[in-house]
């Protein structure tokens, strides 16, 4: 059965300009979730389910796709299909969950530009991208417009998260699992373990990509979204 509404959950410190280009092509009435108000997925579902139409197909990128586990959780019963691009079923790891506080400072004491910048070229995007200026302003503007704070709340709400592995079993809706063939924050192999835990997954490895697909490959992942949607 065919997508009627379709939400879209943003990746950390993104907004709707992640998903321009997809947004520009689907069919159905399109719908963003506010993921800057909340330092827990637990509120933040909450408060996305209580705007979000009744019933939706939705589709998160990283952070975005942490969400969509908790927003299954929560309310299964009113999604239609989702789409999980460049994300990470996993709990944080304890090493990273101390380098969270240690970003938070940074960001707190005017750091957060050059912290984006160190992490943009070498962790988000594939090597033939690092370069691309267009795609680095983009995403260098939507973290500066979101700003500490939202990056503050959250780092937490992702060193807080619990482990979605468990969940994948449950979720029948038509699953898209995505990713780029050179992300190094979410890898592959993140991804073929949720396509063989979900029972109607499709997986699809995007080359020539990194970490934020929409933007690096945008014709390909509205594609499969189109395809997934229909």
């Amino acid at each position: 059965m065919p997508a009627e509404n379709v939400l879209l959950l943003p990746g950390m410190l993104c907004d709707t300009r992640l998903w321009s280009a997809q947004a520009r092509k689907l069919e159905q009435p399109v719908y963003y979730a506010d993921t800057t108000s909340a330092d827990n997925f637990t509120d933040m579902a909450t408060a996305v389910l209580r705007d979000a139409p009744p019933k939706f197909a939705l589709a998160g990128l990283s952070m975005g796709g942490i969400l969509a586990f908790e927003i299954w959780r929560q309310a299964p019963q009113r999604v239609t299909h989702m789409a999980l691009l460049d994300t990470n079923p996993h709990a944080e790891k304890a090493p990273r969950k101390s380098r969270r506080l240690e970003e938070i400072g940074q960001a707190a004491a005017g750091g957060l530009r050059e912290l984006a910048i160190e992490q943009l070229k070498p962790l988000y995007l594939a090597e033939s991208h690092r370069d691309d200026q267009v795609l680095l302003d983009i995403l260098l503007d939507m973290a500066m417009d979101l700003g500490p704070d939202v990056f503050r709340s959250q780092s937490l709400a992702l060193r807080d998260r619990v482990d979605s592995a468990p969940i994948l079993p449950s979720i029948d809706c038509p699953v898209l699992v995505a990713c780029g063939a050179e992300d190094k924050l979410c890898p592959v192999e993140y991804h073929t373990f949720m396509a063989e835990e979900i029972p109607n997954a499709t997986l699809s490895i995007i080359d020539n990509c990194g970490h934020i697909s929409t933007l690096e490959q945008p014709d390909i992942v509205t594609g499969l979204l189109l395809d997934l949607f229909q």
